[in-house]
């Protein structure tokens, strides 16, 4: 059997390589240092590929990976992976977002002591021979105030701890609702309150557009004289250059700082030279428990995917548990085949996509769903794979607009999903159902209702409802050589229009499908594969 190969190019706990090790045909090869134009010549035959903050996985390189199917970040930020590069090509975009929530945050509380007692100052003064008791005064933490902007995972560990030291602790974060935030004893206010009224702000959101330089001159005009700031997230959110001529203003009394813009920082940066401010290389995620942690938890999440197709934790495809992909499983495949039923049949790239569920499915996350019908609608159209991972960027590069809608309306099923597509030329809608645990059955084209299995060749024909049509189309498969396995029937009223569903097993050769065009009564006839 073929070996999946796992390439480390970050220090790993033993503890993970073990889970890649045990794992059946499994080999990991440990190359660590290596620069980006040896990393290009290797990366080739590797499925899977291990990094932490120090490998910085760019297009290039992503696309000399000619067989990587994931990339797993042994923590948290992957901004040292072009992401949409690796969607675009497929691949599996992993971190492992819990393995080191309480280290990070301890070290938050570790630096915002630190701060408020001047202990690493005074811990090198008197190594260095000197009892300076005066020039070393703190604050209490007790009663003060400490502004924390993101309540994540991080943030509300720190928020917790904080409580306990008796610090009145208020928080912005616009996604988290204010009962959740007054559970965690923490005051819910606006980004103005928190910079007018801590004593110690604290950030923990990741690094965008938005919250870069987050912390600038025109926020800390707003804060308190004296007040002290902590980056334990992302270098980047607090403006360097105007936390500098603050701290020399002293409108800004001290600063703890873990991550910078630049890392490691040069050795002559302005805020590695200031007395007043207290600097780590990146330790937050740096203790034994949490290196143990996230290795682990790489390892599986990688194994689980490359063995069995398990997606958990991944920052460009929603992430599934096992459990729900056992649940979602047959919508999934269900999905997948209405989406490619429409393209196939309006042999078009759709406008617009328009998908509604119904029923129970509505109980679940649904965007695995919706990525699923996408790759049914764009697989038949491109000539490049199209996945569950590529499927949105694909169909954004293409404009074509994407609309997701559950209903609580009552149906004929207990679940369903359909599919509407817009094209220039025309509309179609079709939609499908799930009988007993794990039947698929499309029950509507358009107008007519049915119950087709949607599985192998079929030919769709419109035709009119009159005597004697099925009978016709029978004989002429039959006189072509072409077996019939199955038939579904719907029409709209007697005598109206119809629809027929003849499911065959071989494709039918076009020159036979024009042919088949020309009989009497019969509007259209396509063949699809599902």
């Amino acid at each position: 059997m073929e070996k999946t190969n796992i390439l480390v190019t970050d220090s790993l706990a033993p503890q993970g390589l073990e889970v890649f090790e045990r794992a059946p045909d499994f080999k990991v090869d440990v190359r660590l240092g290596l620069k980006p134009p040896e990393l290009k010549k290797i990366v080739g035959p590797y499925h899977g590929w291990v990094i932490r903050s120090g490998t910085k996985v760019t297009a290039e390189l992503i696309e000399a990976a000619g067989h990587l199917k994931v990339i797993g970040r042994a923590g948290v930020g992957v901004e040292n992976v072009d992401v949409e590069a690796a969607s675009k090509k497929g691949i599996v975009v992993m971190n492992t977002p819990g393995g080191n929530n309480v280290t990070t945050g301890e070290h938050t509380i570790s630096l915002m002591l630190s701060l408020a007692r001047h202990i690493p100052q005074a811990v090198a003064s008197l190594k260095s021979g000197q009892w300076k008791r005066d020039k070393f005064m703190g604050v209490e933490l007790c009663n003060k105030t400490l502004g924390v902007i993101g309540l994540g995972n991080v943030g509300r560990i720190v928020a917790e701890r904080a409580v306990g030291l008796r610090m009145k602790v208020i928080g912005h974060d616009p996604f988290v609702t204010p009962e959740n935030a007054a559970r965690l004893g923490v005051e819910p206010v606006s980004l103005d309150e928190i910079f007018k009224r801590s004593d110690f702000i604290t950030v923990h959101v990741p690094l965008t557009n938005e919250t870069r330089g987050l912390i600038n001159r025109k926020a800390i005009a707003k804060m308190k004289q004296g007040v002290r700031i902590i980056n334990c997230a992302r270098g980047g959110i607090v403006d360097e250059n105007d936390l500098v001529e603050a701290l020399k203003e002293g409108k800004v009394a001290g600063a703890a700082l873990d991550v910078f813009v630049e890392e490691p920082p040069s050795p002559d940066h302005p805020l590695l030279k200031m007395e007043q401010v207290i600097t780590t290389p990146h330790l937050g995620a740096s203790t034994d428990e949490a290196q143990l942690n996230v290795a682990i938890a790489v390892a599986e999440q990688m194994v689980d995917f490359l063995t069995r197709g398990v997606i958990r934790y991944a920052v460009n495809v929603p992430s599934v548990s096992p459990e729900l992909l056992n649940a979602l499983r047959p919508y999934l495949t269900l999905g997948e085949k209405l989406g490619s039923l429409q393209v196939q049949m309006l042999a078009t790239f759709p406008q617009e996509v328009h998908i509604e569920y119904s029923g129970e499915v509505t109980q679940y996350d649904v965007a695995p769903l919706t990525l699923a019908v996408l790759k049914g609608i764009l697989t038949p159209m491109m000539e490049s794979s199209v996945n569950y991972v590529n499927a949105p960027v694909v169909a954004r590069e293409r404009g074509i607009k994407v609309v997701e809608s559950k209903s609580s309306k009552a149906t004929d099923y207990a679940s369903s999903i359909t599919v509407r597509v817009k094209t220039k030329e025309k509309d179609l809608e079709v939609a499908g159902a799930i009988f007993g645990s794990n039947n698929l059955r499309i029950v509507k084209i358009d107008s007519f209702y049915l119950e087709a299995v949607p599985e192998g060749y079929i030919l769709i024909l419109h035709n009119r409802d009159v005597p004697g049509v099925v009978g016709a189309v029978g004989t002429f498969l039959g006189k072509h050589k072409i077996n019939i396995a199955a038939m579904e029937l719907g029409r709209e009223k007697v005598g109206g229009m119809a629809i027929s569903l003849f499911h065959v097993d071989d494709p039918v050769p076009k020159e036979t499908l024009e042919a088949l065009r020309e009989l009497p009564n019969i509007v259209t006839a396509e063949l699809v594969k599902l």
